[in-house]
């Protein structure tokens, strides 16, 4: 029988560093989401989210965040497919930004919200690692 495919999805801060793998497989995927404007240079930003709804109209309206993650499901489509065919039981998928607190929240939300919807055979863990260490998002997607 083969195990399921467990797809773990980060936000995070390049500040603090990429996020180590414990899966054992050695990484996957690092989207840099700093190339996307930045809403936490935006006074009214700076204390909430990627998750907020202010900030995700920002993103979607003012940036260029539905091409970047359009060619970002399309890369990982790719490897979720080959993965599933090959048995495999784990896939890595990291989005940093400066503060891992608006860009790198919304995409990851957004990539696990597409994965669950195309592949729902798939477990998707999504880990928010600057804002869970604030305390400031502990729900799922």
């Amino acid at each position: 029988m083969k195990e399921k495919l467990t797809v773990t999805i980060r936000s995070f801060s390049y500040k603090k560093g990429i996020p180590e793998d414990k899966s054992g497989n050695g990484g996957g995927f690092v989207f840099d989401c700093r190339g996307i404007l930045n809403p936490g240079r935006i006074q009214e930003y700076k204390t909430i989210t990627g998750r907020d709804k202010s900030v995700i109209e920002y993103l979607e309206a003012q940036t260029k965040i539905a091409d970047f993650l359009s060619a970002a499901f399309a890369m990982v489509d790719i490897s979720i497919e080959d993965y599933l065919a090959r048995g495999f039981s784990h896939l890595e998928i990291n989005f940093g930004c400066t503060g891992g607190q608006h860009r790198s929240v919304y995409s990851a939300d957004a990539m696990a919200k597409h994965i669950s919807e195309k592949f729902p055979e798939v477990e998707v863990v999504v880990q928010h690692v600057e804002q869970e260490r604030k305390g400031w998002i502990n729900e799922p997607y």
